[in-house]
């Protein structure tokens, strides 16, 4: 069977001199891409690496970096997109712990390279302190046709968690596992808005994109006005938003003054928003909304495709569960259950376990299933609701924090909320948002809460008032920052 990155490279070559990247303005062609992926690959076999070893890379999203990852895959390694956990102690132990053959950095990521990285430096473009240049060595190779070494067995990926609480986790897959999840149906007209510093949160939209024949618009930072004139002006036909950024868009006034009309899917993950929220994304961006579920260790689970956003109860759940994936749940009491508890996933596309973090990999990755750590249920339609964490939540039956968060957005101060639990102290901490030039009152939120849930519910909430959500450089909410905020009585 051949892997990914062979059809990859059959995908390049078949398209030629058209543009596959959009950067800064400026086109990559297929055969432009395919050169430079050939090259680096000559100029990191030149460098020893090979065949069961890890190149990781501080990536920005530039068509430089994906034209080291591609080469290492096509001599057989792999390859980690590497998260910045704001602590430089944590990204040296993630380093440390992946245990990589070489580091790649970029003038643009340079100073995230934390001190004491024992393993080999190499910089693309000039950046003090590292005099390995791989771009110079690139250019001196040959960029004709270089056979693939990977073998359906070999590491391809780690996909690096956020480290938002900790050492960033990574999820490691082989050629065989990650082929399943990269590879999609042809779509030549997908033209994909791929932005944010960091490439690791888009990688597998990147790559799902290139492989279907489409194109890719690579920008290196999230800001809504420049997305809107960019979906406008490029064409975009899918984007993808964490939660809060797609908030931030959608009740933007200048949406209004935007041609989206280019918009296939713009899809939204990183939390079970509240329904109140899901609907007003579909009524002020139309129906492109496309909510799923998923996790870097499983996958994309379900999905609820824009078509399906018709009726109210399907603002609750996740979708239909993906052909070929198996999800189970499991109760309280350890036993399975068929219809809601603890979710539990089998995919083909599911990684094969963490690298070099054997005691998390036995605690989420079992008899072939993966324990996700989230409440779950089928609704009456067979489509997955996702609940929550089982450690926001304790058990089923309980007010959930999408419950609390539906509620408090559905008061006219309120744009948007986020809750934090922490149920060793039995409180809930709500960091609630006004909308511009208004204001919140935390004992209207505490009495919204009382008539909805009771007043036991309300009694332990804590409101926390915020000019701006806390968000993390993923740009999902920063849960440790507001619980830190509750203590110190600010943010």
């Amino acid at each position: 069977m051949s892997v990914y990155i062979e059809d990859l490279v059959t995908t390049l070559e078949a398209a030629g001199e058209r543009p596959v990247l959009r950067c800064d303005g400026v086109d990559t062609t297929a055969a432009s891409l395919l050169a430079a992926v050939r090259r680096t690959a000559r100029a990191l076999d030149g460098l020893g690496v090979g065949r069961g070893d890890l190149v990781a890379l501080l990536a920005p999203n530039r068509p430089e970096a994906l034209a080291v990852r591609y080469a290492a895959h096509l001599i057989g390694a792999g390859a980690v997109y590497l998260s910045v956990p704001p602590d430089p102690d944590r990204r040296a132990r993630m380093i440390a712990q992946f245990d990589p053959r070489l580091v790649v950095v970029f003038p643009e990521t340079a100073e995230l390279l934390p001190a004491g990285v024992t393993a080999p430096v190499a910089a693309v473009g000039p950046v003090p302190g590292v005099d390995l240049r791989l771009d110079e060595r690139a250019a001196a190779e040959d960029a004709g046709p270089l056979p693939c070494r990977a073998r359906p067995e070999d590491l391809a990926v780690v996909i690096s968690s956020g480290g938002t609480t900790g050492v960033p986790k990574g999820s490691r897959r082989d050629f065989t596992h990650y082929s399943a999840m990269a590879t999609v149906a042809p779509a030549p007209e997908r033209r994909q808005l791929a932005n944010g510093k960091l490439a690791y949160l888009t990688q597998i939209l990147v790559d799902q994109t290139l492989l279907a024949g489409g194109s890719v618009v690579l920008q290196d930072h999230y800001e809504p006005l420049t997305t809107l004139e960019t979906i406008e002006k490029e064409r975009i036909t899918h984007l993808f938003l964490v939660e809060p950024q797609l908030f931030d868009l959608m009740d933007r006034p200048e949406v209004a003054e935007h041609d989206l009309s280019s918009l296939r899917a713009l899809t939204h993950i990183g939390a079970m928003a509240a329904p109140v929220l899901r609907v007003r994304a579909h009524d002020r961006l139309g129906p492109v909304i496309m909510h799923t579920y998923g996790a870097s260790e499983i996958g994309i689970v379900s999905a609820l495709l824009p078509a399906e956003h018709d009726r109210p109860s399907r603002f609750r759940c996740a979708g239909r569960i993906f052909a070929g994936v198996d999800v189970r749940f499991r109760g309280a009491d350890g036993a399975l259950d068929p219809r809601a508890g603890a979710i539990e996933v089998r995919s083909p596309a599911m990684a094969q376990g963490y690298r070099h973090r054997p005691v998390e990999e036995a605690e989420h990755f079992v008899d072939g299933w993966y324990r996700t750590g989230d409440l779950g249920e089928l609704d009456a339609e067979g489509m997955l609701r996702v609940l929550g964490r089982e450690s926001d939540i304790g058990a089923l039956g309980a007010v959930t924090t999408v419950d609390l968060q539906d509620t408090l957005c559905r008061l006219p101060s309120v744009r948007y909320a986020v809750l934090v639990a922490d149920l060793e102290q039995g409180v809930r901490i709500a960091a609630v948002e006004a909308w511009p030039g208004g204001s919140v009152d935390a004992e209207e939120c505490r009495d919204a809460v009382a008539a909805e849930h009771g007043p036991e519910v309300a009694a332990s909430l804590r409101v926390l008032p915020v000019d701006r959500v806390p968000l993390t450089e993923q740009g999902k909410p920063n849960r440790p920052a507001i619980g830190a905020a509750a203590l110190s009585g600010s943010v």
